[in-house]
């Protein structure tokens, strides 16, 4: 389809406001060229946003199982809550006085998330998952430096562990030191051992780890962490299979990030804004990032006054609407229904994989958490259809694809993730779609390398695309 500019003719719009009144502005405020915003009607561009989003799977779509990412459906009461005036209509500028309400949010939410997670404070500033990652080992350099520790240099990382944990590890100006994973697909204890040290600043893993298994070991191994003088990280990608069962806290964490944009519901990837609140213990709170919420007789009010904060992380206070609906949906669900909501995710989980393993080869056949990951290394060997060719016909059945390729540990891996929002019939449907992919993997293994068939566009040649991107138009 064509973008906007490709579709853009002089002197169409869809504006009707007066022209503005003459302003001479200084010249060095001027630009040397009008810019370039493509020219429509509003018919064109309500066309234009209906093709795209006819072009777009969402959950709102059909099923989304993609694995580590949590895709499960967004409650409504959510965006109601969140389009409420006294929400939308304020400014991050304007008197503490008259914003009670919305600081009431954040201090009932680093209360509610706090207890969730084990933890005793929390911050929302962090803008997404990677960025709560960050912030959460700048919190560790910090409390090493004010100790006076300056020779905690590494961070231990297992080797299933997201991507984004070693990147957001080096940023902080960490040396990363990879943790080989047991066959069972759990941490290497004794490595571990080997490699936590005088120079060991911390520990960063998820818990159900990458491929959907809780490690039993998790108690030795925050204490092997612990003994060493180093902190652990808990990132809380996973915490979809164990919200309301189990804490952070409880194994052993001392700081953890939470996705609120996955496991509480909130609008994710291109649909919203993300949130990757930082949780701490207490001896960790000095360093949050400024301004915190504190209450005192006169109301709620911003403090700033913490000469050892890392400083601010983000503008402002994050991604405030984002907070506001996972608090919705925490509140909604209450007590109760916040570890149903894990254990439907569990079940649903466990129900596909049962269901898929007489046919396709799994990573680790011990049963499962939220996620299961699948191996198509025998199946690529033998019949020449790939992790990928069974992903694309997924997309001629209506369903997206899950995870591809990760955890690299895992060769051909698919990695499935139901999610607690998706009923048996949807379960029972994608089965029978994987199970009919993988008789015709056997019958007909050529015709999966023709698939999609039934999409807009037909294979797309992915590396060129992430190695030569072209993002921006050309106007010449």
């Amino acid at each position: 389809m064509q973008l906007l500019f490709e579709r853009s003719h002089p002197g169409r719009g869809c504006t009707i406001l007066p022209a503005c009144d003459d302003i001479n502005l200084d010249a060095s405020l001027c630009r040397a060229q009008a810019p370039h915003l493509p020219q429509l009607s509003e018919n064109e561009i309500s066309r234009h946003y209906t093709e795209l989003a006819k072009q777009t799977h969402g959950v709102n779509d059909g099923f989304y199982p993609l694995g580590s990412c949590t895709m499960k459906y967004n409650p409504k009461i959510n965006e109601e809550i969140a389009s409420l005036p006294g929400f939308t209509e304020i400014h991050p500028l304007q008197p503490e006085h008259t914003a009670q309400g919305c600081l009431e949010v954040l201090s009932l939410a680093d209360k509610l998330f706090s207890e969730i997670t084990g933890m005793d404070a929390m911050t929302f500033q962090p803008a997404a998952g990677a960025h709560g990652e960050l912030t959460g080992l700048m919190l560790i350099k910090a409390y090493h430096q004010a100790n006076g520790d300056h020779d905690r240099t590494k961070i231990l990382v297992p080797d299933s562990a997201h991507g984004t944990n070693p990147a957001s590890a080096s940023m902080a100006g960490f040396q990363v030191v990879s943790i080989p994973s047991l066959p069972n697909g759990c941490v290497d204890t004794k490595a571990l051992r080997q490699a936590a040290d005088e120079h060991t600043a911390g520990l960063m893993l998820t818990n159900p780890n990458t491929v959907g298994l809780f490690d039993q070991n998790i108690s030795e191994i925050t204490s092997i962490v612990h003994q060493a003088g180093g902190l652990c990280y808990y990132d809380g990608a996973n915490l979809n299979a164990i919200m309301g069962i189990v804490r952070p806290g409880d194994m052993g964490f001392d700081v953890v990030h939470l996705n609120l944009h996955k496991t509480f519901s909130t609008p994710h990837g291109g649909g919203g804004p993300g949130s990757g609140a930082v949780g701490c213990k207490e001896f960790l709170k000095p360093f949050l990032p400024s301004p915190t919420v504190c209450k005192d007789e006169n109301g709620y009010h911003f403090c700033r006054n913490n000469p050892q904060s890392i400083g601010s992380v983000k503008e402002f206070y994050g991604n405030f609407l984002v907070v506001v609906r996972a608090l919705t949906y925490v509140l909604t669900l209450g007590k109760e229904g916040i570890p149903e909501a894990s254990s439907n995710a569990v079940l649903n989980c466990n129900y596909m994989m049962n269901h898929l393993k007489d046919l396709y080869d799994m990573a680790f056949d011990t049963g499962c958490m939220h996620e299961f990951v699948m191996t198509l290394e025998k199946l690529k060997k033998e019949k020449d259809v790939s992790a990928m060719d069974v992903a694309k016909a997924l997309l001629d059945n209506g369903i997206h694809p899950p995870t591809m390729y990760f955890p690299l540990i895992v060769h051909e891996a698919l990695m499935v993730e139901p999610t607690e929002t998706e009923p048996r019939e949807v379960l029972d449907h994608a089965i029978e779609v994987f199970r009919s992919i993988y008789q015709t993997a056997i019958e007909q293994p050529e015709s999966l390398h023709e698939m999609p068939l039934h999409t807009p566009v037909r294979r797309l040649d992915e590396v060129g695309a992430a190695r030569n991107p072209k993002l921006r138009f050309s106007f010449e």
